[in-house]
């Protein structure tokens, strides 16, 4: 059995930075290749991506010998969903757009057994191994991870409280969503955005958890470190394929 929940959970306390990946492609060739790469955490993408449950497990069979510890974004904060990801084998999550604290202990009991959640009881599943993990029951609930993404003025709003929630181990910012929810739609790197995403880094550490953060360019994943950002995607495999291929094609044809 591998939990990788400590991957997260320690950071905060050892001040250390997780470099990570987006996986959008929803492809086990892709996945696999980029956790050859050895970053410290891929998410595989259900929201935007047209992944489910059937293309998720290639995938985490992919990443089976990789030190990459692999993170779902659910489609939505919603407990069967969630609890489906937990039985192919998911222990780290990224649930998306959570704007209240209402809606992160929701996130929080959905990956948990109760009583201390509502996840639903299945005795044979991929997570447990198949019923070889004599320990499952006992050990699983301290073992998952809940990172809540801010992506909305709402969001803003209850940081703090979110933040607080008791299971929750990260915040996550969502910059564009949360730019086009200011007013500033494709325009993350506008100053108020960018002070925003400041203000929820600086509200997460008051609460003692670490934030996170995807950033598509180089300067812009430097400048979120700078800032205290503690997990940062850098990139994603659908950006750096079509990056590369055009750049090969107008290398021979421009």
């Amino acid at each position: 059995m591998h939990y990788c929940r400590t991957v997260f959970v320690s950071v905060y306390c050892k001040r250390d930075t997780l470099i990570g990946c987006w996986c959008a492609l929803a492809n086990p060739v892709s996945t696999e290749v980029l956790g050859l790469a050895v970053f410290d955490w891929l998410v595989l993408a259900g929201e935007h991506a047209p992944n489910d449950i059937t293309t998720f497990v290639p995938q985490l069979m992919a990443l089976k010998g990789s030190p990459s510890a692999p993170v779902v974004r659910p489609p939505t904060n919603e407990p069967v969903i969630i609890k489906r990801l937990l039985d192919i084998g998911f222990y780290n999550f990224l649930i998306p757009f959570v704007e209240t604290e209402e809606q992160a202990l929701r996130a929080v009991s959905s990956t948990q057994y109760p009583p201390a959640g509502i996840r639903g009881v299945s005795v044979s599943h991929r997570c447990n191994n198949y019923v070889t993990v004599p320990e499952y029951f006992s050990l699983i609930n301290d073992n998952i991870t809940v990172l809540t993404q801010i992506e909305s003025q709402d969001g803003v709003d209850n940081i703090d409280a979110i933040a607080a929630v008791d299971g929750v181990d990260g915040i996550f910012v969502g910059p564009v969503d949360l730019s086009a929810a200011l007013g500033y739609l494709g325009a993350p790197n506008h100053p108020e955005v960018q002070r925003v995403i400041q203000h929820i880094f600086a509200r997460a550490d008051a609460q003692g958890k670490p934030s996170g953060i995807l950033a598509q360019a180089e300067a812009d994943a430097r400048r979120y470190l700078e800032w205290g950002a503690r997990f940062v995607a850098v990139g994603s495999d659908l950006g750096v394929f079509r990056s590369a291929t055009q750049s090969l094609c107008d290398k021979f044809k421009g």
